[in-house]
């Protein structure tokens, strides 16, 4: 999608700013969609080569049934081990996913300095993939360190009864001290 299609719809600047924001949101998250499955299909590859590998090495030592059975006892927990590990590791990557993708939505404008202000203890995915306990986190944020989130746009500061009384012509002081020093 680009700007100069959506020009071309007779949308308005904040239209389109507004339909390329949603877009880049989807992109972004199908993007780490994408890599969390790609990481898992990795991962399950190499465990099946590796068992694979492991079953032709225990076909080849095929004697004693009491080493055998040694064998295959160290290889099951060494499996266990294995998928408990790629369990964990799965899960971790689906919670950096989901907090980066919540990050974004949040505006943050850069999501290593805001997930180092972040306690990721108390951040979980719960059974059906919702994140808790961030969107305190991010709002106490959102308080304490705005600088970090694009907030768009914001008109300067202007007190009131400010004015031309408390901010007097540079030029005309400058005449008047001048005006001064010659009459003495």
């Amino acid at each position: 999608m680009k700007r100069e299609e959506l020009k071309k719809l007779n949308l308005t600047d904040e239209q389109i700013d507004k339909v390329m924001s949603l877009h880049g949101a989807d992109v972004e998250s199908m993007k780490s969609k994408s890599e969390e499955l790609n990481k898992t299909n990795e991962s399950l590859q190499s465990q099946i080569a590796e068992r694979d590998k492991d079953l032709k090495t225990l076909k080849k030592q095929v004697g004693d049934n009491e080493e055998l059975t040694n064998q295959f006892k160290e290889l099951q927990s060494k499996y266990k081990q294995d998928t408990e590990n790629l369990s964990k590791e799965l899960q971790q990557t689906k919670l950096n996913s989901a907090v980066d993708s919540a990050l974004s939505k949040a505006k943050v404008r850069n999501n290593k300095a805001a997930k180092a202000l972040l306690n990721m203890d108390e951040v979980k995915l719960n059974d059906k993939g919702e994140l808790e306990g961030l969107d305190d986190q991010i709002s106490s944020l959102q308080k304490t360190d705005s600088y970090l989130f694009d907030q768009g746009s914001k008109e300067p500061y202007q007190p009131q009864g400010g004015g031309s009384k408390t901010d007097p012509d540079p030029v005309a002081t400058m005449t008047n001290i001048f005006k001064g020093e010659e009459s003495k």
